[in-house]
C-alpha cells in the first residue's frame, strides 16, 4: 500500500528542485505525493533562511502540525514531521528541543541519505513499539558529493529547475547561505549534460540552471579540464529538443567574457538576467562584501545591453542596511532609475544570527525602513508597468505551460519570464507560439496567437 508524502516548500528555486529530489529518493520506499498534511505518512516543511522570521515561520507550521499527528496516533497511525532545508541546518539542534513534534532533521547537504534515516525511524518503531525514532539529527556537510547518490529525476514540466552549483564563498555580511549550504561546489559538466537530456526525454523544453551563486560554475569535464556556464550553456543548446535556457541567481563579480558571449550567441538563452545589486551606495556595497561597486553594475549592464540589445534585467534590492543614510538610499534610487528593471526583489534589512551584519552599529529603525521600501518598490512597480506595457502590440515567442482558470485558455512564459494568457488549443501545451501582446494586469500579460508567425514558432 503506498505511503502519503506531503512536501511544504519554502523560499528560492533551488528548495523547489530539493524537494522534488526527495520525493524522488522516497519514491522507492512506497511514498507517493499528498496535496495536504492532514493525511500525510510523511510530512517534510523544506525550509529557507532568507526571509525575515523564517524560523518563526517553521514553529507556526510545526503548531498547526501536532494536533494532525496526534490524530493519527489516536487512530493507531503514524505521521513522521521532518525539518530540512536552510533553517534545518542553522538551527537543528534547537528545532529538536523545541519541537518534539518533530521526528528528523536534516539540512541541504545531507538529505540524499534521507532513505537511511527514515529506515532508522522504522526500525526504532519496531524495537520500541513507539512513534518514529526521535532524535534523528543529520546537518553534517558530507565529504561525498550528494548529486552522486540521487536518482535520476523522474517527474519534470515543460519547464524544469536543473541545479549546477551549490554553496557561495563571497560571505556578503548579510547573507547566511555559505553557513547553510557551504563553500560553493559546481557539479561535474557531463553529469549536468546528462541530467538535461533526460528532463528533455521527460518533456521539459526548459531548463532553469540553479546555484547560489550559479555564475562561478566550474564544472569538470571527463576528458580532463573544466568550464565555466557560459561553456556549459553552449552544450547544453546542443541537446536536441531543449528550446530554451535561463540560469539564477547571479553575482555581478562572476559575469565574464565567456557567459556574455553566451548571450550574445547562443539564441536559446533568454534574454533575461537576475543580477542583485542589492544597493547603489558603494558604501553600502562595501560594508556588504558585495565586491563591486555601483559603477561596475552600470558598466555590466551596458556590457551585456551591447552584447544583446533586447536583453531585460531583475534584480535584488536591501534598503535599511546598517548604517545606511539617506544619501545611501538616495544612490540606490538614482541606480533603479538609470538602468531600469523588467521587475525586482526588495527587502527591508533583517538581521539573520551569527552573519557579520547582525552585530554592525547603526541599526536602522524600522519606521525608517518601511518607508525608503515603500517609496523603492513604487519606483520599482513602475518600471515593471512600463516594461510590461511597451510589450502591448508586440509578437512574443510564448512557451505554453499548463491550462490556465478559464476554459481554453493556456499559460505560458515570454523570453522575459512573464507570464502570458491567451487562447489556445490543449496540445500547444510544450510548445512556442507568437503570441500579439493585447493587455496587461498586475503581474501578467495577455494576447491572442499571432496567425501571421505562428507558423514560425517552435513545436
Amino acid at each position: 500500500m503506498a505511503k502519503r508524502l506531503f512536501i511544504k516548500t519554502y523560499g528560492c528555486q533551488m528548495n523547489v528542485y530539493d524537494s522534488g529530489r526527495m520525493a524522488d529518493l522516497l519514491a522507492p520506499l512506497g511514498y507517493r505525493l499528498a496535496d495536504a498534511a492532514d493525511d500525510a505518512d510523511m510530512v517534510i516543511l523544506n525550509t529557507c533562511h532568507i526571509r525575515e522570521k523564517a524560523a518563526e515561520k517553521v514553529y507556526s507550521e510545526l503548531g498547526r502540525l501536532k494536533p494532525l499527528k496526534a490524530a493519527r496516533a489516536r487512530r493507531g497511525g503514524e505521521m513522521v514531521i521532518a525539518v530540512a532545508g536552510c533553517v534545518a541546518q542553522a538551527e537543528g539542534a534547537e528545532i529538536m528541543r523545541r519541537a518534539p513534534v518533530v521526528d528528523m532533521v536534516f539540512g541541504p547537504q545531507s538529505y540524499h541519505r534521507l532513505p537511511e534515516m527514515v529506515a532508522r525511524a522504522t526500525r526504532a518503531v519496531a524495537k520500541t513499539g513507539a512513534g518514529p525514532g526521535r532524535g534523528i539529527l543529520d546537518i553534517d556537510f558530507p565529504a561525498e558529493a550528494k548529486f552522486d547518490h540521487l536518482p535520476a529525476p523522474t517527474a519534470t514540466g515543460v519547464s524544469a529547475f536543473l541545479t549546477v552549483q551549490e554553496g557561495c564563498d563571497k560571505f556578503c555580511t548579510f547573507c547566511v547561505v555559505p553557513y547553510t549550504r557551504g563553500a560553493e561546489y559546481s557539479r561535474p559538466a557531463d553529469a549536468v549534460i546528462a541530467e538535461a537530456r533526460r528532463l528533455v526525454e521527460g518533456g521539459a523544453r526548459e531548463v532553469m540552471l540553479l546555484g547560489q551563486n550559479v555564475n562561478a560554475y566550474h564544472g569538470s569535464l571527463a576528458e580532463g579540464g573544466e568550464i565555466g556556464l557560459g561553456a556549459l550553456v553552449r552544450r547544453l543548446a546542443e541537446i536536441p529538443g531543449l528550446a530554451r535556457i535561463r540560469y539564477t541567481t547571479s553575482h555581478p563579480a562572476d559575469v565574464d567574457e565567456e557567459l556574455i558571449a553566451a548571450h550574445r550567441d547562443v539564441p536559446q538563452l533568454m534574454p533575461f538576467l537576475h543580477l542583485p545589486v542589492q544597493s547603489g551606495s558603494d558604501r553600502v556595497l562595501a560594508a556588504m562584501n558585495r565586491r563591486h561597486d555601483a559603477d561596475a553594475y552600470r558598466r555590466l549592464i551596458e556590457r551585456l545591453r551591447a552584447a544583446r540589445p533586447d536583453m531585460a534585467f531583475s534584480s535584488d534590492f536591501i534598503v535599511g542596511f546598517p548604517g545606511e543614510s539617506d544619501a545611501d538610499f538616495a544612490a540606490t534610487l538614482r541606480l533603479v532609475r538609470e538602468i531600469g528593471f523588467a521587475q525586482a526583489f526588495s527587502f527591508k534589512y533583517s538581521p539573520r544570527p551569527g552573519t557579520p551584519a547582525a552585530a554592525l552599529e547603526g541599526q536602522i529603525a524600522d519606521e525608517v525602513k518601511s518607508e525608503r521600501l515603500s517609496e523603492l518598490q513604487a519606483l520599482l512597480a513602475a518600471q515593471q508597468r512600463a516594461f510590461n506595457a511597451a510589450c502591448v502590440g508586440r509578437s512574443l515567442p510564448v512557451l505554453f505551460e499548463r491550462a490556465g482558470r478559464h476554459a481554453g485558455q493556456l499559460v505560458g512564459r515570454s523570453p522575459y519570464l512573464q507570464a502570458v494568457h491567451a487562447a489556445a488549443e490543449a496540445d500547444a501545451i510544450g510548445t512556442i507560439r507568437a503570441v500579439r501582446i493585447t493587455g496587461i494586469a498586475s503581474n501578467s500579460l495577455s494576447g491572442a496567437l499571432d496567425g501571421a508567425s505562428a507558423a514560425a514558432s517552435a513545436s
